[in-house]
C-alpha cells in the first residue's frame, strides 16, 4: 500500500504511471488521475488499485470507495491520503512527492510497519 502525498502538480499520477509499468499493466491502458472517478482498477502481473482522495469531503464517503477490499488483492496507491491517513492500513509506505530545482523532484519515503520497512531496506 503507497500512500502519495504532495502538492497539486508533484507527480503523484506520473508516479502511478511508473508503478503501473512495473506491475506490467498493459501499455494500452490509460493511468490517469482518479480524480472524478475516485478510484480506478488496471488489471496487471499484480493489479493495481488507484485512489484520490482530493474530492471525498468527509470520511464516511470512504467505505463506499471499496478500498478495504482491494488491499489483501492489490497493489493500491492512494493519492492524498495525508487528508484521511485512517483510509488505510497502518503498514504502508507514504511517499511524498515535493518539487526541487530544475523541475526536478523530491521523493521521501517513509514506511510504517514491517512490509514497507523490508521493502526500504531491499532498496538500499
Amino acid at each position: 500500500m503507497l500512500a502519495l502525498v504532495g502538492p497539486l502538480g508533484a507527480g503523484k499520477t506520473t508516479f502511478v504511471q511508473g508503478l503501473a509499468r512495473g506491475l506490467d499493466v498493459p501499455p494500452d491502458r490509460h493511468v490517469a488521475s482518479p480524480t472524478f472517478a475516485l478510484v480506478n482498477e488496471h488489471p496487471g502481473r499484480v493489479p493495481l488499485v488507484h485512489a484520490d482522495l482530493y474530492r471525498i469531503e468527509d470520511a464516511r464517503e470512504l467505505a463506499e470507495l471499496g478500498l478495504v477490499d482491494a488491499f489483501d488483492r492489490a497493489a493500491v496507491a492512494i493519492e492524498w491520503l495525508d487528508r484521511f491517513p485512517d483510509a488505510a492500513p497502518a503498514d504502508r509506505l507514504e511517499i511524498a512527492i515535493d518539487f526541487a530545482p530544475d523541475d526536478g523532484r523530491r521523493l521521501t519515503l517513509t514506511p510504517t510497519g514491517p512490509r514497507p520497512s523490508s521493502l526500504i531496506d531491499r532498496l538500499k
